[in-house]
């Protein structure tokens, strides 16, 4: 089943210390206020950070869900078409997003707790 903006607050939301606050005309997701993932209006994607080159490597693999248009490029960001991925999908890279920018103690805490597996409610 296709993700939708939804998912991706629910998701997101649910990770440590993350808010949302907007930026740029776009919903932006932040833990500890380092963006993370952010929204357009129309809500039909989001893009993500991701570790260096892995924005690329998703695009070239699998264009129809990943890209990484023209103002991405010199960043680590992904555009992700929700209507092509699902929850599960969309959980592991905005967990991943997640980890990448929450502080080491915050990240060493969420590691240490038990919870779901990525894309369960």
């Amino acid at each position: 089943m296709a993700a939708t903006a939804d998912d991706v607050r629910a998701v997101a939301l649910a990770l440590p210390d993350t808010t949302e606050r907007p930026a740029w005309d776009m919903a932006c997701l932040r833990v500890r206020d380092k963006i993370f993932a952010s929204m357009p209006p129309d809500e039909s994607w989001v893009a993500i950070r991701l570790a260096e080159g892995e924005n690329r490597e998703l695009a070239a693999e699998r264009p129809g869900v990943f890209s990484v248009p023209h103002h991405y490029r010199n960043s680590t960001m992904v555009v992700v078409d929700l209507a092509a991925t699902d929850r599960e999908e969309l959980a592991e890279l905005l967990t991943e997003a997640w980890r990448l920018r929450a502080p080491a103690q915050l990240r060493s805490t969420y590691d240490a707790t038990e919870r779901p597996a990525p894309g369960e409610p």
